[in-house]
């Protein structure tokens, strides 16, 4: 019998009941089971088989699942006997914090206490009988939403404890999507009070539990030690860059192949490799995205599934108010092209704007960045470095990145256009009104000064140029900040049909001794012709009088714009 494509499926004993597409990753149990890792981190981008990987551990190891083992017949797990003798021995704890998504410290710390206290209510069993004396029985009721800090942080521990009595035999605990808390708690301002919180609870629970055989907790992103794991020196932290487990998340490509194959769309291998493809785990590369592959076989056709399962905000603010040299970093990755640079895979969160390339390291952990290259040397100081060469990890990604400029600007889209036609017109007028328009409404956006006086006009500047890159992507070429004659210039658009107009454009701030935004301009113009900047584009046969030459003078948020170059008919 065909089996069926089941979008978001999620919960393991579903899918095999009901003969639901799924790839056998049962060789996880196996990997994992033999490393005897008291408790395992494991980091994978969202939508990558995390939670499904999560709920087969729970039926398979679970005393709630024992004799269920037609779940596993057939599968890779099932060949030996002693996993066969091995499942639904263990009490297991499963838990998630995927819901905890609240704007607030008090309503997060209700939501995860809300969240134990469901672990409670499904072992409501333990109460019947005499296996828990009075105190214990009072203290199991008195589990709530609110309860206090001390009680929370030893609730799981508590609940360990109770589950080692009943079956003789030590909990194995899985905590499913363990940094959702904190990058909450990072976005909505409340990072300390949660950070205290779940290195309290993760000490007790993980670490001082006598009551713990095994432990799983997987995320996103690998949290720094210092922030909630300070206590934890019994982790083993799995990363994307590890060997361990490299092909237990994510679809292989012969697994891809073999689906496409399976549900006759072996034809368009290549094209989904090309949208798909790209992720490497440890040195297995050639991982698939396996929310985009399932998604293209339900629906036949490529499209940006993963892209746009979930928010991609803290990205998005990270490199929308990032420095003018993030940036630029981004211009390079937008444009096909990649980046060396150190990263650390230990994010810390709220040093995620001030850290340099921390944002890169958040980037290759969510999957947005693959690695192309990587290197490891002393150098001749004696210092040991570790290079990593990245780039966006496929189309898909790509098509996400170009979205989420275009959102950048969805406040001011028309009057955005509308400066861009004026601007290959050669309309200085109408690029005046519309250009003071488009900055009086974003300017604040891609600009995070604390003070006036520390404010930086090319944040703006870099953020409007990455605009222009996903506007004019089909007809130009745009690049900024590169060396051309005898300096760097700001930004070069390069037609792609020699038909077309070059254009040179260079941002400058209003200096003191320059009394009028006019002086302004004629001294980035000036700049232009005396740097040379049009050398570049006339090496590559684009005569001077097609280059068009724009300055942009600013003070504050207001903008005047001067031209020279070819007259063209005014839009």
């Amino acid at each position: 019998m065909a089996r069926t494509i089941g979008i978001g499926n999620q919960d393991f004993e579903k899918i095999r009941v009901n003969n639901i597409f799924y790839i056998d990753k049962t060789k996880f149990i196996k990997e994992w089971w033999e490393s005897m890792d008291s408790v395992t981190l494991i980091t994978r981008p969202r939508r990558f088989g995390k939670t499904l990987n999560m709920s087969m551990m729970e039926k398979f190891f679970s005393v709630s699942y024992a004799g269920r083992g037609e779940l596993f017949e057939g599968l890779f797990v099932w060949k030996e006997e002693k996993y066969r003798e091995l499942q639904g021995t263990y009490p297991v704890l499963f838990i998630s914090f995927a819901d905890v998504k609240e704007n607030s410290f008090i309503q997060a710390r209700k939501k995860i206490c809300r969240i134990i206290k469901e672990a409670y209510k499904q072992n409501a069993f333990l109460l019947e009988g005499g296996l828990l004396d009075a105190g214990e029985k009072d203290d199991f009721i008195k589990v709530s939403s609110d309860m206090e800090d001390n009680e929370a942080s030893y609730a799981l521990k508590s609940l360990s404890k109770y589950l080692e009595r009943c079956y003789k035999k030590k909990v194995i605990i899985l905590l499913d999507e363990y940094d959702t808390p904190m990058q909450e708690a990072y976005m909505n301002g409340y990072w300390d009070e949660m950070a205290a919180f779940i290195r309290s609870l993760f000490n007790s629970t993980f670490k001082t539990n006598p009551y713990l055989d095994r432990a799983i907790m997987t995320g996103i992103t690998r949290i720094s030690k210092e922030s909630i794991f300070s206590d934890l020196n019994n982790l083993e932290v799995v990363t994307t860059t590890s060997e361990k487990y490299a092909d237990c998340f994510g679809f292989t490509e012969e697994e891809v192949f073999a689906a496409l194959d399976e549900f006759g769309m072996g034809g368009r291998k290549q094209q989904v490799k090309e949208w798909y493809d790209g992720f490497t785990f440890g040195k297995r590369s050639d991982i698939y995205n396996p929310w985009s592959v399932i998604n293209f076989l339900d629906k036949e056709k490529v499209g940006a599934y993963w892209a746009n399962t979930s928010s991609n905000g803290l990205v998005g603010k990270l490199i929308r108010e990032g420095s003018p040299e993030v940036k630029e970093t981004f211009e390079c990755l937008i444009q096909g092209g990649s980046i060396r640079m150190e990263i650390d895979e230990q994010i810390i969160y709220n040093q995620l704007s001030e850290k340099k390339n921390a944002v890169w390291s958040l980037l290759l952990a969510s999957g947005y960045l693959k690695v192309e290259d990587y290197q490891a040397y002393m150098t001749e100081y004696g210092a040991w470095k570790e290079e990593y060469e990245l780039a966006l990890t496929n189309l898909e990604t790509r098509v996400m990145f170009v979205n989420m400029v275009k959102g950048w600007f969805d406040r001011v889209s028309s009057d955005y256009n509308t400066f861009i036609k004026a601007m290959l017109a050669g309309d200085t007028r109408t690029m005046n009104i519309y250009m003071n328009r488009v900055s009086t409404e974003m300017f604040s956006s891609f600009d995070t000064g604390g003070k006036p006086s520390e404010r930086q006009p090319e944040r703006f500047y870099h953020g409007f140029v990455l605009g222009l890159m996903v506007e004019l992507a089909d007809r130009y070429v745009v690049t900024s900040n590169r060396e051309s004659g005898l300096g760097r210039y700001d930004v070069m658009l390069e037609p792609r049909d020699r038909e077309n107009d070059a254009f040179l454009l260079e941002f400058k701030v209003q200096d003191e001794g320059e009394k009028e935004l006019a002086d302004t301009v004629r001294e980035a113009l000036r700049q232009i012709e005396e740097k040379g900047y049009q050398a570049n584009l006339m090496a590559k046969g684009i005569p001077e009088g097609r280059i068009r030459k724009y300055g942009f003078a600013f003070c504050g948020k207001k903008v005047l714009i001067g031209g020279s170059g070819p007259e063209r008919k005014r839009s």
